[in-house]
Protein backbone atom coordinates (compact mmCIF):
# COMPACT_ATOMS: atom_id res chain seq x y z
CA UNK A 1 0.00 0.00 0.00
CA UNK A 2 0.90 3.12 -1.12
CA UNK A 3 1.92 5.67 1.72
CA UNK A 4 0.96 9.23 1.95
CA UNK A 5 3.37 12.27 3.25
CA UNK A 6 1.88 14.55 5.96
CA UNK A 7 2.47 17.88 6.76
CA UNK A 8 3.19 17.69 10.21
CA UNK A 9 4.05 19.57 13.61
CA UNK A 10 7.28 18.52 15.53
CA UNK A 11 5.19 18.08 18.57
CA UNK A 12 2.21 16.38 16.86
CA UNK A 13 4.98 14.12 15.21
CA UNK A 14 6.00 13.48 19.50
CA UNK A 15 2.89 12.63 20.29
CA UNK A 16 2.08 10.36 16.86
CA UNK A 17 5.56 8.76 18.39
CA UNK A 18 4.57 8.16 21.90
CA UNK A 19 1.13 6.49 20.49
CA UNK A 20 3.13 4.20 18.08
CA UNK A 21 5.84 3.19 20.98
CA UNK A 22 2.54 2.31 22.67
CA UNK A 23 1.94 5.10 25.33
CA UNK A 24 -1.39 4.98 26.60
CA UNK A 25 -0.92 7.41 29.63
CA UNK A 26 -0.37 11.10 29.65
CA UNK A 27 -0.33 13.16 32.68
CA UNK A 28 0.96 17.35 32.14
CA UNK A 29 0.43 20.86 32.39
CA UNK A 30 0.15 23.12 29.66
CA UNK A 31 3.54 24.78 28.98
CA UNK A 32 4.81 27.00 25.95
CA UNK A 33 6.65 25.51 23.59
CA UNK A 34 5.57 22.34 24.52
CA UNK A 35 1.01 22.70 24.73
CA UNK A 36 0.55 21.03 21.61
CA UNK A 37 1.72 17.94 22.57
CA UNK A 38 -0.94 17.99 25.30
CA UNK A 39 -3.32 18.79 22.97
CA UNK A 40 -2.64 15.85 20.56
CA UNK A 41 -2.65 13.49 23.23
CA UNK A 42 -6.41 14.49 25.19
CA UNK A 43 -7.78 13.74 21.34
CA UNK A 44 -6.24 10.92 20.48
CA UNK A 45 -5.68 9.06 23.82
CA UNK A 46 -8.89 8.26 24.39
CA UNK A 47 -9.60 7.09 20.74
CA UNK A 48 -6.86 4.66 21.72
CA UNK A 49 -8.21 3.19 24.77
CA UNK A 50 -5.61 5.16 26.82
CA UNK A 51 -6.06 7.90 29.67
CA UNK A 52 -4.84 11.73 29.57
CA UNK A 53 -5.13 13.74 32.67
CA UNK A 54 -4.14 17.38 33.31
CA UNK A 55 -2.85 17.94 36.18
CA UNK A 56 -2.40 21.06 38.56
CA UNK A 57 0.93 21.30 38.10
CA UNK A 58 4.46 19.28 37.18
CA UNK A 59 5.60 17.82 40.52
CA UNK A 60 1.93 16.28 40.02
CA UNK A 61 2.12 15.18 36.64
CA UNK A 62 5.70 13.76 36.54
CA UNK A 63 4.06 11.37 39.97
CA UNK A 64 0.80 10.37 37.94
CA UNK A 65 3.40 9.39 35.03
CA UNK A 66 5.78 7.02 37.42
CA UNK A 67 2.73 5.59 38.94
CA UNK A 68 1.03 4.65 35.81
CA UNK A 69 4.19 3.19 34.64
CA UNK A 70 4.44 1.09 37.82
CA UNK A 71 0.77 -0.06 37.01
CA UNK A 72 2.03 -2.11 33.98
CA UNK A 73 1.30 1.29 31.07
CA UNK A 74 3.92 3.30 29.06
CA UNK A 75 3.43 7.02 30.33
CA UNK A 76 4.87 10.37 29.15
CA UNK A 77 4.59 13.58 30.19
CA UNK A 78 5.54 17.47 28.09
CA UNK A 79 6.73 20.76 29.50
CA UNK A 80 9.61 23.17 28.56
CA UNK A 81 12.41 24.55 31.28
CA UNK A 82 10.45 25.98 33.90
CA UNK A 83 7.82 22.84 34.69
CA UNK A 84 10.89 20.55 33.51
CA UNK A 85 12.74 22.16 37.27
CA UNK A 86 9.80 21.38 39.08
CA UNK A 87 9.81 17.90 37.79
CA UNK A 88 13.50 16.90 38.89
CA UNK A 89 12.97 15.68 42.56
CA UNK A 90 10.33 13.10 41.21
CA UNK A 91 12.37 12.22 38.28
CA UNK A 92 15.41 11.54 41.01
CA UNK A 93 12.33 8.77 42.19
CA UNK A 94 11.88 7.52 39.21
CA UNK A 95 16.06 7.08 38.65
CA UNK A 96 16.05 5.12 41.79
CA UNK A 97 13.08 3.18 41.92
CA UNK A 98 13.83 2.10 38.18
CA UNK A 99 10.79 3.14 36.41
CA UNK A 100 10.51 3.26 32.85
CA UNK A 101 8.81 6.82 31.48
CA UNK A 102 9.51 9.22 28.64
CA UNK A 103 9.52 13.53 29.49
CA UNK A 104 9.53 15.64 26.50
CA UNK A 105 11.15 18.98 27.57
CA UNK A 106 10.54 21.43 24.27
CA UNK A 107 12.86 23.65 25.66
CA UNK A 108 12.27 27.89 25.50
CA UNK A 109 14.77 30.50 26.04
CA UNK A 110 14.88 31.26 29.77
CA UNK A 111 16.28 31.37 32.79
CA UNK A 112 12.51 31.41 35.08
CA UNK A 113 9.64 32.88 32.14
CA UNK A 114 12.17 34.10 29.85
CA UNK A 115 10.80 34.62 26.09
CA UNK A 116 7.92 31.78 26.57
CA UNK A 117 7.57 31.33 23.03
CA UNK A 118 11.27 31.85 21.91
CA UNK A 119 13.78 29.17 21.12
CA UNK A 120 17.20 27.95 23.02
CA UNK A 121 19.15 24.74 24.06
CA UNK A 122 20.14 25.68 27.30
CA UNK A 123 18.59 22.73 29.42
CA UNK A 124 21.20 20.39 28.74
CA UNK A 125 23.28 20.61 31.71
CA UNK A 126 20.02 20.75 33.54
CA UNK A 127 18.43 17.42 32.06
CA UNK A 128 22.27 15.86 32.79
CA UNK A 129 22.40 17.25 36.37
CA UNK A 130 19.50 18.74 37.68
CA UNK A 131 18.58 16.12 40.27
CA UNK A 132 20.43 15.30 43.54
CA UNK A 133 22.88 12.42 44.18
CA UNK A 134 24.90 9.77 41.89
CA UNK A 135 22.45 9.13 39.21
CA UNK A 136 22.61 9.31 35.30
CA UNK A 137 19.72 9.48 32.75
CA UNK A 138 19.46 9.23 28.63
CA UNK A 139 18.24 11.96 26.90
CA UNK A 140 17.93 12.39 22.45
CA UNK A 141 17.85 15.38 20.73
CA UNK A 142 15.84 15.55 17.30
CA UNK A 143 16.63 17.75 14.41
CA UNK A 144 13.63 17.20 12.34
CA UNK A 145 9.60 16.52 11.96
CA UNK A 146 10.69 12.27 11.23
CA UNK A 147 13.34 12.64 14.35
CA UNK A 148 10.67 13.90 16.82
CA UNK A 149 8.58 10.93 15.65
CA UNK A 150 11.58 8.43 15.47
CA UNK A 151 13.77 9.04 18.52
CA UNK A 152 10.05 9.30 20.92
CA UNK A 153 9.67 6.08 19.65
CA UNK A 154 13.54 5.24 20.76
CA UNK A 155 13.39 6.66 24.06
CA UNK A 156 10.17 4.33 24.85
CA UNK A 157 12.65 1.50 23.89
CA UNK A 158 15.29 2.79 25.65
CA UNK A 159 13.07 3.27 28.99
CA UNK A 160 11.07 0.24 28.90
CA UNK A 161 14.41 -1.76 28.39
CA UNK A 162 16.55 -0.22 31.14
CA UNK A 163 13.94 0.61 33.39
CA UNK A 164 14.83 4.62 33.19
CA UNK A 165 13.28 7.84 32.61
CA UNK A 166 14.28 9.08 28.77
CA UNK A 167 14.28 12.46 28.33
CA UNK A 168 13.12 13.98 24.17
CA UNK A 169 15.56 17.49 24.53
CA UNK A 170 13.47 19.19 21.78
CA UNK A 171 13.54 22.82 21.34
CA UNK A 172 10.47 24.78 20.06
CA UNK A 173 12.36 25.48 16.72
CA UNK A 174 11.97 21.60 16.11
CA UNK A 175 8.75 21.74 18.24
CA UNK A 176 7.06 23.95 15.88
CA UNK A 177 8.30 23.60 12.67
CA UNK A 178 5.84 21.55 9.83
CA UNK A 179 7.71 18.81 7.78
CA UNK A 180 6.36 16.26 5.12
CA UNK A 181 6.26 13.11 7.61
CA UNK A 182 5.27 9.60 6.25
CA UNK A 183 3.97 7.80 9.24
CA UNK A 184 5.57 3.73 9.38
CA UNK A 185 3.05 1.28 9.18
CA UNK A 186 2.83 -0.49 12.42
CA UNK A 187 5.68 -3.37 13.08
CA UNK A 188 8.27 -1.13 10.79
CA UNK A 189 9.78 0.41 13.61
CA UNK A 190 10.57 -2.08 16.88
CA UNK A 191 9.29 -1.34 19.68
CA UNK A 192 10.41 -2.38 22.86
CA UNK A 193 7.91 -3.91 26.22
CA UNK A 194 9.60 -3.84 29.18
CA UNK A 195 10.73 -7.73 30.50
CA UNK A 196 8.03 -9.05 33.16
CA UNK A 197 8.75 -11.85 35.68
CA UNK A 198 7.79 -15.42 34.88
CA UNK A 199 8.87 -16.13 38.73
CA UNK A 200 5.81 -17.16 41.07
CA UNK A 201 4.54 -13.98 42.69
CA UNK A 202 6.17 -14.78 45.72
CA UNK A 203 9.81 -15.60 44.66
CA UNK A 204 9.42 -12.21 42.53
CA UNK A 205 12.39 -9.38 43.36
CA UNK A 206 12.03 -6.60 41.63
CA UNK A 207 15.54 -5.38 41.90
CA UNK A 208 17.20 -8.89 41.06
CA UNK A 209 18.98 -7.23 38.41
CA UNK A 210 21.99 -9.81 36.66
CA UNK A 211 25.21 -8.31 35.56
CA UNK A 212 24.52 -5.18 33.25
CA UNK A 213 20.94 -6.00 32.68
CA UNK A 214 17.45 -5.15 34.67
CA UNK A 215 15.02 -6.83 36.26
CA UNK A 216 11.79 -7.91 35.04
CA UNK A 217 9.14 -5.18 36.21
CA UNK A 218 5.37 -6.15 37.38
CA UNK A 219 2.68 -3.91 37.81
CA UNK A 220 1.17 -2.57 40.41
CA UNK A 221 -2.88 -4.68 40.54
CA UNK A 222 -1.62 -7.68 39.36
CA UNK A 223 -0.76 -11.04 40.89
CA UNK A 224 2.61 -9.42 41.93
CA UNK A 225 2.99 -7.60 45.24
CA UNK A 226 6.25 -5.63 45.15
CA UNK A 227 8.06 -2.83 47.18
CA UNK A 228 9.15 0.85 45.48
CA UNK A 229 10.77 3.59 47.42
CA UNK A 230 12.59 6.25 47.25
CA UNK A 231 14.97 5.04 50.16
CA UNK A 232 18.25 3.00 49.22
CA UNK A 233 16.68 -0.84 48.59
CA UNK A 234 17.76 -4.37 48.25
CA UNK A 235 16.87 -7.12 45.98
CA UNK A 236 13.29 -6.84 47.52
CA UNK A 237 12.74 -3.41 47.36
CA UNK A 238 12.39 -2.61 50.66
CA UNK A 239 14.98 -0.20 52.83
CA UNK A 240 18.67 -1.28 53.19
CA UNK A 241 21.48 0.67 55.00
CA UNK A 242 24.04 -2.26 53.90
CA UNK A 243 27.12 -0.31 52.75
CA UNK A 244 27.57 -3.05 50.37
CA UNK A 245 24.36 -3.32 49.06
CA UNK A 246 24.43 1.10 48.70
CA UNK A 247 27.72 0.40 46.37
CA UNK A 248 25.84 -1.83 44.54
CA UNK A 249 22.80 -0.28 43.59
CA UNK A 250 24.52 2.66 42.64
CA UNK A 251 26.92 1.27 40.90
CA UNK A 252 24.46 -0.49 38.75
CA UNK A 253 22.28 2.81 37.92
CA UNK A 254 25.42 3.75 35.99
CA UNK A 255 26.60 0.87 34.59
CA UNK A 256 22.99 -0.68 32.67
CA UNK A 257 23.57 2.65 30.77
CA UNK A 258 27.38 2.51 30.03
CA UNK A 259 27.42 -0.69 29.52
CA UNK A 260 25.44 -0.22 26.44
CA UNK A 261 26.05 3.14 25.51
CA UNK A 262 26.89 1.90 22.03
CA UNK A 263 23.72 1.06 21.82
CA UNK A 264 22.46 4.35 23.09
CA UNK A 265 24.57 6.77 21.45
CA UNK A 266 23.25 8.47 17.93
CA UNK A 267 24.57 10.75 16.22
CA UNK A 268 24.47 11.54 12.32
CA UNK A 269 27.62 12.27 10.38
CA UNK A 270 27.72 15.03 6.68
CA UNK A 271 30.38 15.36 4.82
CA UNK A 272 33.28 14.33 8.04
CA UNK A 273 35.71 12.08 6.00
CA UNK A 274 37.62 14.67 4.45
CA UNK A 275 37.09 17.39 6.71
CA UNK A 276 39.30 19.53 8.07
CA UNK A 277 36.71 22.02 9.65
CA UNK A 278 34.26 19.92 11.98
CA UNK A 279 30.88 21.53 13.18
CA UNK A 280 29.40 20.00 15.87
CA UNK A 281 25.98 20.59 17.13
CA UNK A 282 22.19 19.24 17.71
CA UNK A 283 18.54 19.91 17.21
CA UNK A 284 17.58 23.31 15.21
CA UNK A 285 21.85 24.25 15.30
CA UNK A 286 22.31 21.41 13.59
CA UNK A 287 20.18 22.45 10.94
CA UNK A 288 22.01 25.35 11.12
CA UNK A 289 25.60 23.89 11.01
CA UNK A 290 24.43 21.64 7.74
CA UNK A 291 23.51 25.02 5.61
CA UNK A 292 26.88 26.54 6.96
CA UNK A 293 28.70 23.55 6.20
CA UNK A 294 27.43 23.53 2.81
CA UNK A 295 28.34 26.90 2.00
CA UNK A 296 31.67 26.74 3.60
CA UNK A 297 32.25 24.24 0.97
CA UNK A 298 31.43 26.15 -1.75
CA UNK A 299 33.69 28.70 -0.78
CA UNK A 300 36.47 26.06 -0.71
CA UNK A 301 36.40 25.20 2.96
CA UNK A 302 36.24 21.40 3.68
CA UNK A 303 33.75 21.39 6.20
CA UNK A 304 31.74 18.53 7.89
CA UNK A 305 29.39 18.36 10.64
CA UNK A 306 28.15 15.71 13.48
CA UNK A 307 24.85 15.57 14.62
CA UNK A 308 24.49 14.59 18.47
CA UNK A 309 21.54 13.08 18.37
CA UNK A 310 22.19 11.43 22.04
CA UNK A 311 22.83 14.51 24.32
CA UNK A 312 23.55 11.51 27.30
CA UNK A 313 25.36 9.43 28.13
CA UNK A 314 28.10 11.91 25.90
CA UNK A 315 29.35 11.17 22.57
CA UNK A 316 32.99 10.50 23.41
CA UNK A 317 34.32 8.22 20.92
CA UNK A 318 31.70 9.61 17.85
CA UNK A 319 33.79 12.37 18.72
CA UNK A 320 37.16 11.65 18.76
CA UNK A 321 36.17 9.97 15.24
CA UNK A 322 34.32 12.23 13.13
CA UNK A 323 37.34 14.67 14.38
CA UNK A 324 40.04 12.52 13.46
CA UNK A 325 41.21 14.77 10.40
CA UNK A 326 40.10 18.13 11.62
CA UNK A 327 42.28 20.56 12.55
CA UNK A 328 39.41 23.25 13.94
CA UNK A 329 36.05 22.24 16.09
CA UNK A 330 33.22 24.46 16.00
CA UNK A 331 30.31 23.95 18.38
CA UNK A 332 26.67 25.36 17.60
CA UNK A 333 24.49 25.51 19.87
CA UNK A 334 21.41 28.36 21.31
CA UNK A 335 22.80 29.24 24.95
CA UNK A 336 25.01 31.69 26.63
CA UNK A 337 27.70 28.79 27.91
CA UNK A 338 28.57 26.66 25.73
CA UNK A 339 27.11 23.66 27.57
CA UNK A 340 28.10 21.07 24.49
CA UNK A 341 31.12 23.10 24.12
CA UNK A 342 32.64 22.44 27.41
CA UNK A 343 31.78 18.77 26.84
CA UNK A 344 33.59 18.66 23.85
CA UNK A 345 36.82 20.58 25.32
CA UNK A 346 36.92 17.77 27.77
CA UNK A 347 36.99 15.32 25.03
CA UNK A 348 39.48 16.63 22.66
CA UNK A 349 41.38 18.98 25.21
CA UNK A 350 43.94 21.10 23.42
CA UNK A 351 44.67 18.68 20.28
CA UNK A 352 42.25 20.52 18.31
CA UNK A 353 41.59 24.22 18.45
CA UNK A 354 37.81 24.28 19.16
CA UNK A 355 35.80 27.65 18.71
CA UNK A 356 32.00 28.35 20.20
CA UNK A 357 29.24 30.12 17.96
CA UNK A 358 26.66 30.69 20.82
CA UNK A 359 23.32 32.69 20.16
CA UNK A 360 20.69 33.50 22.80
CA UNK A 361 18.72 35.59 21.71
CA UNK A 362 15.08 33.83 21.35
CA UNK A 363 15.72 33.89 17.55
CA UNK A 364 17.10 30.94 15.23
CA UNK A 365 20.89 30.45 14.99
CA UNK A 366 21.59 31.89 11.07
CA UNK A 367 24.26 29.85 8.98
CA UNK A 368 26.29 33.05 8.83
CA UNK A 369 26.70 33.25 12.75
CA UNK A 370 28.73 29.59 11.90
CA UNK A 371 30.00 31.02 8.57
CA UNK A 372 31.73 34.17 10.15
CA UNK A 373 33.94 31.71 12.67
CA UNK A 374 34.88 30.07 9.30
CA UNK A 375 35.84 33.11 7.67
CA UNK A 376 34.32 32.65 4.42
CA UNK A 377 34.12 35.61 2.92
CA UNK A 378 30.88 37.69 2.93
CA UNK A 379 29.62 36.14 6.05
CA UNK A 380 30.14 39.69 8.58
CA UNK A 381 27.92 41.28 5.77
CA UNK A 382 24.95 39.19 6.03
CA UNK A 383 25.46 38.07 9.74
CA UNK A 384 21.96 38.49 12.18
Amino acid sequence: MQKTARLMQGNQAIAEGAFYAGARFYAGYPITPSSEVADVASRQLPKLGGIYMQMEDEIASIAAVIGASLSGKKAFTATSGPGFSLMQENLGVAIMGEVPCVVIDVQRSGPSTGLATRPAQSDFMQIRWGRHGDQTIIALCPATVPECFSLTVQAFNLAEKFRTPVVLAADEIVGHMRENFVMPAPGELPVIDRVRPTVAPDQYLPYNFDGNGTAPLASFGSEYAFHVTTTMHGHNGFASTDPANATRRIAHLHRKIEANRDEIVLTKSFDVEDCEVLIIAAGAAARTARAAAERARQAGVKAGVLQLITIWPFADKEIMAAARNAKHIVVAEMNYSGQLAGEIARIVGNSIKLSRVNTYNGEVMYPQAVLQVLGVAGAAAAAK
